[in-house]
């Protein structure tokens, strides 16, 4: 997906453009038809609330989409890699004892070390592996026999786009006051955790619940309250620039940008790989035990 920091660059270039021309206002004397200081204040106010808003919509689903992803890049890897390292860490053990050489032997030790149980492993390897090894379903993945398929959540076309109209409509920035802006954080929690388990029924429960309750009512703000919010969220924007930045650097999240439209078909090839190397490593092994 595009880089939702470009995204939010265009948008917000018209809204600093405002509040540099909102700020000149303020030093020319108000005429017959002048606009007034704060309305141009208030232009640039809206224009970069909508830009932040639409660049945190962009930032969520990308976010949503690498949490998706790195869960069943584990699920759907995971044990292919457990393997792999099951085999490297017996050979070494082989080449060890058969060399007696104390760094073969350092080799071996690391190598079986990184196999060892670690506690709280099966929250880790999500159901995969415990303290005592694989799970029979990701034995059978190695096996090649039918196995149940990794939960997955993606979410749908119709899930996005009440995602995103329920962003706009109850976005905390919005609030002109602390307790409209904690009804809000209350209900977009609410709101994120239904997308990311790409819920559109629950969506558009929330919706509905959203469209019947009380509405906010907008009142004017003072030059300097505009001023203030202007750099508030200029500050919020170097945040999630930092978190988009950080998503996109990520490993999981710089292998979905090789392939945003296949994802599985990317995940395949991968396995693909690994299987080929299992392979080499097992022919390896049997022709150490000969």
């Amino acid at each position: 997906m595009p880089s939702p920091q470009v995204a939010y660059a265009v948008r917000v270039t018209t809204s600093e453009g405002d509040q540099g021309e909102g700020a000149g206002a303020q030093r020319t004397p108000a005429g017959d038809g002048a606009t007034r200081p704060e309305e141009r204040l208030e232009q640039a106010v809206r224009a970069a609330e909508k830009a932040l808003i639409e660049f945190e919509i962009a930032v969520e689903t990308f976010r949503v989409e690498v949490e998706n992803f790195a869960r069943l890049h584990e699920q759907k890897l995971g044990p292919v890699y457990a393997r792999l390292e099951e085999l490297d860490a017996r050979i070494l053990e082989i080449k060890a004892s058969r060399s007696d050489d104390p760094e073969d032997r350092r080799k071996a030790e690391e190598a079986r070390a990184r196999l060892m149980p670690i506690p709280g492993v099966e929250e880790l390897m999500n159901g995969w592996m415990d303290g005592d090894g694989l799970f029979p379903e990701a034995t059978a993945m190695l096996t090649d026999q039918p196995v149940r398929p990794p939960q997955r959540v993606r979410p749908s076309e119709e899930a996005r786009k009440l995602y995103r109209e329920l962003a706009r409509m109850a976005h905390p920035d919005l609030a002109q006051e602390e307790k409209e802006r904690a009804r809000r954080e209350e209900f977009i929690t609410r709101v994120n955790a239904a997308y990311a388990r790409g819920n559109a029924d629950e969506l558009r429960e929330l919706a509905e619940e959203w469209a019947a309750g009380p509405e906010l009512k907008r009142v004017p703000s003072p030059a300097e309250e505009l001023y203030a919010r202007l750099e508030w969220l200029s500050e919020r924007k170097e945040l999630l620039t930092l978190l988009a930045r950080n998503l996109e650097e990520s490993a999981i999240g710089s292998m979905l940008r090789l392939a945003p439209d296949d994802p599985d078909g990317l995940l395949e090839d991968i396995a693909a790989q690994l299987r080929a190397q299992v392979a080499e490593r097992e022919a390896e092994l049997a022709a150490l035990q000969d």
